[in-house]
């Protein structure tokens, strides 16, 4: 048992209802059951140390709004899996790798570093666009837009939280 008390259980479960939540949007979990258990166990682990899901293959710094893009789903695995046919960490294929159709090769880090990411971030929160009636709300896990005054509590389309959303436009 590990220290942080998670069973064999609670990573069956968490498998489970992840790969059932994966097919029901069109992902795929990568078929490697054992390896996708020990990614989805680093998941649970990351959720008991932090308090939210951080993606297992990359470090997570402890403060949720400086990891929110790391969060699995993280923001940069259909980036991942549209151009190389898996997610960074490989818990996620696409369907050409799942059926064979396409190899897996090294994945490069997508992920900017911490100075590039604040500085993308106050470039954004600088940018407006005052013209429409609504800001637009972009999920920055599956891309979903919404005309509303404040985010969806959660995305309609990948069931991540609101903080997952950023103001597109």
């Amino acid at each position: 048992m590990n220290p942080y008390n998670i069973t064999a259980d609670d990573v069956n479960r968490f498998y489970e209802k992840s790969k059932e939540e994966a097919e029901a949007f069109g992902y795929h979990l990568n078929p490697d059951e054992a390896f996708t258990k020990e990614l989805l166990e680093s998941i649970l682990i990351n959720q008991d140390r932090y308090g939210y899901g951080a993606c297992p293959c990359r470090l997570a710094s402890g403060i949720k709004d400086e990891d929110l893009d790391i969060i699995c789903p993280c923001d940069y695995r259909d980036p991942d899996l549209d151009e190389f046919g898996a997610c960074y960490c490989g818990l996620y294929i696409s369907s050409e790798v799942l059926h064979g159709e396409k190899k897996l090769t090294s994945i490069p880090e997508r992920r900017p570093g911490p100075s590039q990411r604040q500085s993308a971030k106050q470039t954004a929160q600088k940018q407006t666009l005052n013209s429409l009636p609504l800001p637009v709300w972009r999920c920055k896990v599956c891309g979903y837009l919404c005309a509303r005054e404040e985010p969806p509590e959660t995305c309609p389309i990948c069931k991540v939280g609101k903080e997952r959303f950023e103001r597109f436009i």
